[in-house]
């Protein structure tokens, strides 16, 4: 195998002093010329310009390469120590080979440095550099920027879950902005397939942006819907403009952003349980608002699972034992099991505007799933646990 030098940037580089026999000034030295390395699987050379990048992954550095067919003559050398995740990267590149939104890779070779192995891609230059990066300077995106965006990553991410792999790292250090500010998903040192539906060992995540469920250890295995957590993160700090604050599903109601699209992202961020299960379900969300709820109608509540939203014109606590002596059964909150919702007036704090209420929310998703809910007003409410009135027997009449 050829033999490259490939730069270490802690390593010491002795500086040799030349003068002139006559003495005077030292002559001004050329400028040492920039290392390069050489790929035997597609015999290009790589020169390193300049070190761009450092981390736990190796080191990336801006590379010039002679023009060839399908490769630009700017792109990134990517090297790393460690041989899983550049098999990882080599591997999940070339199954998302054709997905636009996915960071090119366009050579994986390995080069010999001193007696020990280095691994090498040649990856596509991203010129605006990762998102955390970008967003510092270029502060709040639009909705319908993200929108854009995100529905665009969220094709190759689904490409990845159609195959039963998952990402595990999105973070704003793994998506990349490109040419035309086009956002690409990147760096799938960590990514892995799933044997089955229980998802994979969470055992590598960056700490800050993932649910709390497995940060605290009482989730042990990664999902699809772990993945989708994240894209969440992504699209709140798009609108933020900031990758540095905390978000949760609470923080939803004050981003600058339509009812719909606060909706979608509270539900990536919500509880387990509610999240859509992968990028598909994602995307059509995105692609489709849901319908306004209409006020149904009901018989009776007697035999009813029955729970209450909103503001009521008299104490929950009155609501509550009416549609018990009405027969009903109260819940807390709807579930699969619920028959009937009762709306009362819209909290101003809801997540999503008047429509966007939590238990709303939960109602549209299980009528999603084929669980039918229906929605009453609070005065249909009041008619159907009044107490019924006896009917007083007719006196009967004499005989003449």
């Amino acid at each position: 195998m050829p033999t490259s030098h490939v730069p270490r940037p802690t390593g010491r580089t002795r500086q040799t002093r030349q003068t002139r026999r006559t003495g005077g000034a030292p002559a001004a030295l050329p400028a040492p010329a920039p290392p390069t390395v050489y790929s035997p699987e597609s015999g290009r050379s790589y020169r390193l310009d300049r070190l761009i990048g450092k981390g736990g992954f190796g080191e990336v550095y801006l590379a010039t390469t002679a023009p060839s067919h399908g490769t630009p003559t700017r792109v990134c050398v990517k090297i790393s120590d460690r041989m899983a995740g550049w098999l990882r990267e080599a591997y999940f590149a070339d199954l998302l080979a054709r997905e636009e939104r996915a960071l090119r890779v366009f050579d994986r070779f390995v080069t010999l440095d001193g007696g020990q192995m280095r691994y090498c891609l040649g990856m596509e230059y991203a010129e605006h550099g990762d998102l955390g990066a970008w967003l510092g300077e270029h502060g709040a995106q639009s909705e319908r920027f993200v929108r854009r965006e995100i529905a665009a990553i969220l094709g190759a991410l689904d490409t990845l879950h159609r195959g039963q792999a998952l990402h595990r790292d999105l973070t704003p250090f793994n998506v990349f902005v490109c040419s035309g500010e086009r956002l690409k998903l990147g760096d799938f040192g960590i990514a892995a397939h799933q044997v089955s539906r229980r998802g994979v060992t969470a055992d590598a995540f960056n700490m800050f942006h993932v649910p709390n469920e497995i940060a605290w250890g009482r989730v042990r295995r990664w999902q699809k819907r772990d993945d989708i957590y994240q894209i969440g993160l992504l699209a709140a700090m798009l609108l933020r403009g900031d990758i540095k604050g905390a978000i949760d599903s609470k923080d939803v109601r004050n981003l600058p952003c339509g009812d719909h699209l606060k909706e979608v992202i509270h539900r990536c961020l919500g509880s387990r349980g509610q999240r859509y299960a992968s990028a598909t379900e994602l995307i059509a969300a995105l692609r489709h608002r849901p319908k306004e709820q209409k006020l149904g109608r009901v018989g009776s509540l007697n035999g009813k699972r029955v729970s209450f939203t909103g503001f009521l014109d008299r104490p929950r606590a009155d609501a509550v034992k009416a549609a018990k002596r009405a027969g009903a059964i109260v819940q807390s909150k709807p579930g699969k099991s619920t028959d009937v919702l009762v709306r009362g007036r819209p909290n101003a704090l809801q997540i999503a505007g008047k429509g966007g209420g939590a238990k709303l929310i939960q109602v549209r998703r299980l009528a999603a799933q084929g669980h039918k809910v229906t929605v009453i007003g609070e005065k249909q409410f009041w008619r159907l646990a009044a107490p019924r009135r006896t009917r007083k027997p007719a006196r009967r009449g004499t005989k003449r």
